[in-house]
C-alpha cells in the first residue's frame, strides 16, 4: 500500500488581496510620512519610506506581523531613526530606545540597521540597496544605495520583493510578478534562478522553506537551477553552515516539515545540506551511511503515523503516542529532523578517545544546531534508545525473567536514553521513534509500497506495549524518586555517612517501589533493614576507620 501523498494543501488565499492597517500600523505610517515631509521642509533632506518583504506578504495573505522592515531611499537607517526620534519627541510621541545593528555579513546583515520598538511593534530601518557579489562568496563585495527596483530584484523570491509605500498607501510590485505569484501560489525568483542562487546560494533553501510554509509550487526553472551541481557546490562552499542549519530548523518547525523534506529530495539537496562532512571525519565512520532513500522513507512513515490519511496504509497509533507529541511542541520538529538523518543510524565516528554517533557530528558541526528544541542532545538520544526499545514484545525474555513485568517495563522506561527531561527525551516519543525505525526496512520508496501485513504486526507490538504500560500505571513512575532520601537511607541502615554504595541501594529501592506501588516510607524502612539483615545490601561503612596515613603503626 502507498505512503506517499502530497504535502499539506495550499494556504487559503484571500479573494481580494489588500492591506488593511491596524490602528498601530496606521499611526506608524503617519509618523513616518510626517517625518519625511518635515525633513524636506526643515533640513532639505529627501527620503521615502517603504515597508518591505515579509510584512507586506503576510498582510496581503490576511495575517498579522509584528516585525516591520522599513526600506529608505537615499538615507541610512540610523540617520533617519535619529531624525524620527527627534521629530516624534517634538510631537509628544515616545519611540523607545534606538539600537544600531552593525554590519555582520556572516549573519546576512550587509548594512547597518537601526531598530526600535514602537506601539509594541519591532521596527527595523535600512536603506534600499544594490549589491554586487564576487565569485566564491555570498557576501556582497559592494553594497550601495539602490532604487526600489534594484532592491526588489536582489531579493530571494517575488513574493518577498513587494513594497508598501507609506506615503501613497499602495502596494508596489517592481518585479511585475509578486502579486500574481502570491495570488497563484508560486515560488519564483525575481531574476533568473541561476543568477539569484549563484549570488547567494542560501536562497535555494529559502525557496524550499517558503514553498513548504505556504504550500506553494516552485517553478520548474528553480528546480532546474537547484539541481545544477554548480549551485549545489556553491551552497556547500559559499554559505556559512549556521545559515543552512537555521533555514532547516525553520522548515522542521514550520507548517509542513514533510513538504520541505520532499522538496529537498526533489531538488537533490540532501548531500549539500547533511553530508558536508570532512574526509578525515568520514574516514573514522564505523560504516558508510545507507541509501538516502531511508531518510525520505522515515519522514513519510513519521507523517503517516502522526497524520494518518483515509484510508491509511498503517494501523492507527495508540493515542498516548500522539498525546506525548502534542504535549511537547519541540518533539515534532525533532522527530522529523531525526527521521531525515536515518541514513546515519548506528554509525559512530572517532572523536579522540570517544566514539559518539555520527548524527551528533552532523547536528553540531554540519548544521551548527545546538540544544534549542533539543536537536543536539535529544536526537542522538533518540537513535541510541532504539537499540534499547526495539521489538518490545511483552512475552520476550527480557520482560519475563528475573523481575516482575512491572519492574522490567518500569526500569526500561526510566533509562536515561529513553526518558530524560534534560535532553527533552520522553519515553513515549522514544518508543515512537523506535517504531518508525523498525518500519523503514518494510517500505520501498522507489515503488511506494509497504509490507502492510508486517507493518501492521510491528505497530500492534508497540500499541500492545503502550496499553500494558498504562494498565500497570507506569507513566506516573518514570519521574518518581526513591521514597527514601539519602539521609533516611543512612539512618535506616545505621551507617555513618553516604558512600559509593548509595547509588546501588537507591536503585534497589526504586525497583522495590515499582514492584510494590503505594508503599509508605515506614514500609520502605522496614524492607531496607530486612534487606541488610539478609545480606542483600552491602554498605562500605567506614565507621571506626581512619585514612591509612593517620593509622598507628603496629610493627
Amino acid at each position: 500500500m502507498s505512503l506517499q501523498r502530497g504535502s499539506l494543501d495550499r494556504i487559503a488565499i484571500p479573494e481580494v488581496m489588500q492591506i488593511t492597517l491596524t490602528d498601530k500600523e496606521a499611526r506608524i505610517c503617519d509618523l513616518l510620512d510626517q517625518c519625511t515631509k518635515a525633513l524636506k521642509e526643515e533640513n532639505g533632506l529627501t527620503t521615502s519610506c517603504r515597508i518591505a518583504g515579509g510584512w507586506v506578504r503576510d498582510k496581503l495573505l490576511g495575517a498579522d506581523s509584528n516585525d516591520i522592515d522599513i526600506a529608505l531611499s537615499d538615507m541610512m537607517g540610523l540617520e533617519f531613526a535619529e531624525h524620527l526620534a527627534a521629530f516624534a519627541s517634538r510631537n509628544g510621541v515616545a519611540t523607545g530606545n534606538i539600537s544600531k545593528i552593525a554590519q555582520n555579513p556572516d549573519q546576512s546583515k550587509h548594512l547597518e540597521t537601526a531598530t526600535f520598538r514602537f506601539l509594541g511593534l519591532d521596527i527595523d530601518l535600512v536603506n534600499l540597496r544594490s549589491e554586487e557579489y564576487a565569485e566564491g562568496s555570498r557576501i556582497p563585495t559592494e553594497v550601495t544605495f539602490g532604487t526600489p527596483v534594484q532592491d526588489a530584484l536582489r531579493r530571494d523570491t517575488t513574493i518577498n520583493a513587494l513594497f508598501y509605500n507609506v506615503h501613497t498607501r499602495e502596494v508596489e510590485d517592481y518585479t511585475g510578478k509578486g502579486l500574481e505569484d502570491l495570488r497563484n501560489g508560486v515560488i519564483r525568483t525575481p531574476l533568473p534562478p541561476r543568477e539569484t542562487f549563484l549570488d547567494d546560494p542560501l536562497r535555494v533553501l529559502r525557496c524550499v522553506r517558503f514553498a513548504s510554509r505556504y504550500g506553494f509550487d516552485i517553478v520548474p526553472e528553480i528546480a532546474e537551477a537547484a539541481n545544477d551541481p554548480v549551485i549545489q557546490h556553491a551552497l556547500v562552499t559559499k554559505v556559512a553552515r549556521e545559515r543552512v542549519g537555521e533555514e532547516l530548523s525553520k522548515m522542521m518547525k514550520g507548517r509542513d516539515p514533510l513538504g520541505a523534506i520532499q522538496i529537498i529530495r526533489d531538488l537533490s539537496l540532501y548531500d549539500s545540506i547533511f553530508s558536508v562532512i570532512p574526509p578525515p571525519v568520514m574516514a573514522t565512520f564505523s560504516s558508510p551511511p545507507v541509501s538516502r532513500d531511508a531518510a525520505f522513507a522515515a519522514a513519510l512513515i513519521t507523517q503517516n503515523l502522526l497524520h494518518p490519511a483515509e484510508p491509511s496504509s498503517l494501523p492507527p497509533l495508540h493515542t498516548s503516542y500522539l498525546s506525548a507529541i502534542n504535549a511537547d511542541p519541540t518533539s515534532r520538529p525533532r522527530l522529523y529532523l531525526a527521521a531525515i538523518l536515518t541514513p546515519y543510524k548506528s554509525i559512530t565516528y572517532q572523536d579522540k578517545k570517544k566514539t559518539p554517533l555520527a548524527v551528533e557530528y552532523i547536528i553540531r558541526d554540519v548544521l551548527k544546531l545546538g540544544t534549542q528544541s533539543h536537536f543536539l542532545d535529544g536526537i542522538p538520544a533518540l537513535f541510541s534508545s532504539t537499540s534499547i526499545l526495539e521489538n518490545p514484545v511483552l512475552s520476550s525474555e527480557r520482560f519475563t525473567t528475573n523481575a516482575s513485568q512491572r519492574v522490567a517495563l518500569g526500569l526500561l522506561l526510566r533509562e536515561k536514553l529513553v526518558h530524560n527531561s534534560n535532553t527533552g527525551s520522553h519515553w513515549a516519543i522514544s518508543l515512537l521513534f523506535s517504531l518508525i525505525q523498525e518500519l523503514v526496512p518494510l517500505y520501498n520508496l522507489s515503488n511506494d509500497t509497504i509490507d502492510s501485513e508486517a507493518a501492521a504486526k510491528v505497530v500492534q507490538i508497540y500499541n500492545t506495549f503502550m496499553t500494558r504500560v498504562e494498565e500497570l500505571g507506569l507513566p506516573a513512575t518514570v519521574d518518581a524518586k526513591p521514597i527514601l532520601d539519602g539521609r533516611e537511607v543512612v539512618q535506616a541502615l545505621g551507617a555513618t555517612k553516604s558512600g559509593a554504595w548509595m547509588g546501588k541501594v537507591m536503585a534497589k529501592i526504586l525497583e522495590w517501589q515499582l514492584d510494590n506501588p503505594g508503599v509508605t516510607k515506614e514500609e520502605a524502612r522496614v524492607w531496607l533493614v530486612n534487606q541488610k539483615n539478609e545480606d542483600k545490601i552491602q554498605i562500605d561503612d567506614e565507621r571506626n576507620t581512619e585514612p591509612a596515613s593517620k593509622r598507628v603503626r603496629t610493627k
